[in-house]
Parts: C-alpha cells; structure tokens; sequence
C-alpha cells in the first residue's frame, strides 16, 4: 500500500508539531515548514499527494503559496486552515484552486476526515469505464441522462443527472456538500446549497419504489447513495 504523503505549512510551532505527529500517527507521512519560502522549497523537491497550508504566514501567505504550488501542479489537493475571523477569504482560496478548508479551532478528526473524502475523489476522479449504472432494476445513462426500467423512462435535467453521477461515483461512501457543489454549482453558498437540496428531493422521488437504493442524508457532511 503506497504512503499518502503531505505538505503541511504552518508558522504555529505547537500546532504544525501536533498536526504532523497526528498525521503521522494515522499513517501519512508528513514534511512540516514554518513560513510559505521553505515550505514552496520543499515542494519542488519532493512529490506529494495534499497540501495543507496555514492561510496568514510570514514570508509568503497560503493563498500567495497555493497560486505558486498551482502553477506547478494543478491536480495537488490543497486544503487551507483559516482564523475564524478569515472566513470571508474562503472564496478567494477556492478561485486560486483551493479544494477545501478548514477553520481554526478544529478537531484533528475533522481535519483527518476531509483527507480521506479529497483522497477518494481524487480516485473517483479517474475517468469512468462507462456512463451506465445499475441501480436496482433502474438504468441510469449519465450520458444521455436518462433512467429506464421496464416500467418507467425518465429524462433528467442537466443538474439531476450531474449530482446523480457524482451520487454513483461515490456508491455507498460520503458525497460531501461542498464538494458535489463546487462541482457542480461552482459555489457552495446558501442559496446553491438550498437548490442542491431540491435535487436531492426529486432524485429520491425516481427511486422511491426501488427498495435496494437510497439516498441518506449524513449529518454535516452530505450525502450517501446506498446501493
């Protein structure tokens, strides 16, 4: 099993050594720097699988590091740790290419959840084999966005079949919100989010007589397709 390995950049002494031995602990291995500089120097070095980046750091902030790591690598994923009080500054790290942050206070397990859901899309990521999922006695074709059983044939808006694709790309794993709405609605702000939650309705309504498919809600995280 090849080692997962991360660029953590965090000018907080105590806090980089405590994440590092944390993520160490949970089998990543894991390079720690104090300021932007040092840690854009061990990037060109070493290859690496994430990037976690303290947004305010001497030297070179994280939004001025990720931009730098992005002309280098554009598929790297990049998680920011943001003050609370930064939070409007999100927006700006997702447009640099940001794929997700975190905002200080957290808990570890927040931070080593978020890990594993960026690590599986970026598999998931991979080009599919094929457009056609079997779900129950139902054919969804995410190409001609269809569903079809030999009852019923529906044909689905470019949204619906979009999230459903995401849906089964993630079978029975987590389908994180913020996720599935910077995939898909570029933005994962309230209002987007709302809309996203109509979806889900209308995509739940098409399997309500397949008892062997379900869509769960999961608290603070998103969504389940279970198969």
């Amino acid at each position: 099993m090849t080692t997962t390995k991360i660029l953590l950049a965090e000018d907080d002494e105590n806090l980089g050594i405590m994440l590092k031995n944390y993520l160490m602990a949970k089998a990543f291995e894991t390079d720690l720097f104090e300021d932007g500089e040092k840690a854009l120097e061990g990037f060109h070095k070493n290859q690496y699988d994430l990037c976690i980046l303290d947004v305010m750091m001497p030297l070179k902030d994280g939004f001025t590091l990720a931009q730098e790591i992005r002309a280098k690598n554009k598929k790297v994923p990049i998680i920011f740790l943001t003050a609370r009080s930064m939070q409007d500054d999100v927006l700006e790290g997702f447009k640099i290419g940001g794929d997700d942050y975190i905002t200080k206070p957290f808990n570890m397990d927040e931070l080593l959840f978020r890990i594993e859901a960026i690590m599986r899309r970026m598999k998931t990521d991979e080009p599919s084999n094929s457009n056609i999922f079997a779900l129950g006695k139902i054919i969804f074709d995410s190409q001609k966005q269809t569903l079809q059983s030999d009852e019923t044939s529906y044909k689905l808006t470019t949204k619906e079949s979009e999230l459903l694709k995401l849906l089964c790309d993630n079978a029975n794993q987590v389908l994180e919100r913020n996720y599935a709405l910077r995939t898909i609605w570029e933005d994962d702000n309230y209002f987007n989010a709302r809309s996203m939650d109509v979806y889900i309705t209308k995509l739940r309504k098409y399997f309500k007589d397949e008892p062997g498919v379900e869509i769960l809600n999961v608290h603070g995280r998103g969504f389940k397709l279970v198969i």
